[in-house]
């Protein structure tokens, strides 16, 4: 049977990614979690009739409470937004005798420990944890506490409670920014680790945890709930990441962003605070009378892309190489592909077109070419190469094949 969802906060950061997140599970665009069924997805905000709140919380059949204040104008704010607001909710609940599962999104400052010891916004989150676990205990609906670190990912505002998004805004707009401490370490949780934990939760399978200070323990009957994927970075590293992906559009060079990464997560944040200019940029055409030659894209540890655009009858290559190697893949026009051995003098051809897009290898040690086999049309070559080119060391050296 279809599950209806509360979601208070709806219009936040976390909300807003959790809701357009169930819309896909919901219409079937997304088949990641085939035991889900979404019913009706009732969103909840400040500026939502509050009559809604009475009819929401007579049909929903799980609550993620998001709804908070960050940034009020008055420290006092933080207790009527925090825990005046989850008390009207939880009260509405018992109300229609609704004991679903109910969801709180607490903060890290919560614990009051250290830095957070003398928080308001801290006193207001822990207000609001035990106002959720005397409910539990009087009802017997299930509680699931988060405490959250510091969160990043799309859609998160800038200049407002987070540094990432600040930081991410600022250099990819080329504003200032100002970093007091590079050594300063961020526990970091990226939105989409954050809403696959909250899908876990409404599956029935929210990880558990009991907290040891800062740092959450995992714990099967634990009080509280955590995400499991979480990363620690550095204000500076954050800064040179972010640096280094403002400059990819002139440096071609792509950092390492291996999966599941924090890097690679922050690279996606990243663009989309991109301005929407900034979301194309021009790459520079190597021409000549025989076509052109452009670098597409370099890695540290990869090599790079190019395309290689051919104008009917040239032949294009004639080199070998000693060390390097790469692959050509005609991705347009028809064309013909020549390697010799230089050392046996063996000889192999390849007639590539773009109606059958295959890659072919160009062989250390064997020298090779291109050729246009189209008196009236372009051939187009992806290229592929092992190694970044070096003009101090080109490892190409001329030669026919």
């Amino acid at each position: 049977m279809p599950m209806n969802i509360l979601v208070t906060g709806a219009s936040g950061f976390v909300g807003r990614n959790l809701c357009e997140t169930l819309k896909t599970l919901q219409d079937g665009r997304n088949k990641t979690r085939p035991e889900l069924s979404i019913g009706e997805i009732y969103e909840y905000d400040i500026d939502t009739d509050t009559a809604l709140l009475d009819e929401f919380c007579a049909k929903t059949k799980f609550v993620f409470n998001l709804a908070g204040v960050n940034r009020p104008k008055d420290n006092a704010e933080f207790m009527a937004g925090n825990f005046g607001f989850a008390s009207v909710l939880l009260d509405t609940l018992k109300k229609h005798h609704n004991t679903c599962p109910v969801m709180l999104s607490s903060s890290i400052q919560a614990t009051l420990i250290g830095r957070y010891g003398q928080s308001d916004y801290g006193k207001s989150k822990l207000a609001g944890e035990e106002l959720f676990f005397d409910y539990a205990k009087e009802t017997g609906a299930p509680v699931l506490v988060y405490r959250f670190a510091n969160l990043f990912g799309k859609w998160c505002r800038s200049n407002y409670n987070s540094a990432v998004a600040t930081f991410c805004n600022n250099i990819a707009n080329g504003l200032p920014i100002q970093v007091n401490d590079r050594s300063t370490e961020l526990e970091l949780l990226y939105i989409d680790d954050l809403v696959e934990e909250m899908l876990d939760a409404l599956e029935g399978k929210p990880h558990r945890c009991d907290y040891a200070g800062l740092n959450p323990i995992e714990k099967e009957d634990g009080r509280y709930c955590y995400a499991p994927i979480s990363h620690k970075a550095a204000l500076g590293e954050i800064v040179d990441l972010l640096e280094s992906f403002h400059a990819q559009p002139q440096t071609l060079l792509m950092p390492e962003i291996p999966n599941g990464s924090f890097a690679k997560k922050l690279y996606s944040t990243y663009l989309s605070y991109l301005p929407k200019e900034a979301t194309a940029f021009q790459l520079k055409m190597n021409v000549d009378a025989r076509g052109s030659f452009t670098e597409l894209l370099k890695t540290s540890d990869h090599g790079q892309f190019s395309v290689n655009i051919s104008k009917p009858g040239i032949t294009k290559g004639q080199h070998w190489h000693n060390s390097k190697w790469e692959q050509f893949i005609v991705v347009a026009g028809h064309g013909l592909i020549q390697e010799r051995n230089i050392n046996t003098g063996e000889m192999v051809e390849f007639e590539v077109s773009g109606d059958n897009i295959e890659a072919v290898y160009m062989i250390p040690g064997w020298s090779h070419n291109i050729i246009n086999l189209s008196d009236t049309e372009n051939l187009v070559t992806v290229m592929t190469c092992n190694e970044v080119f070096d003009l101090a060391h080109p490892d190409t050296f001329s030669e026919p094949v």
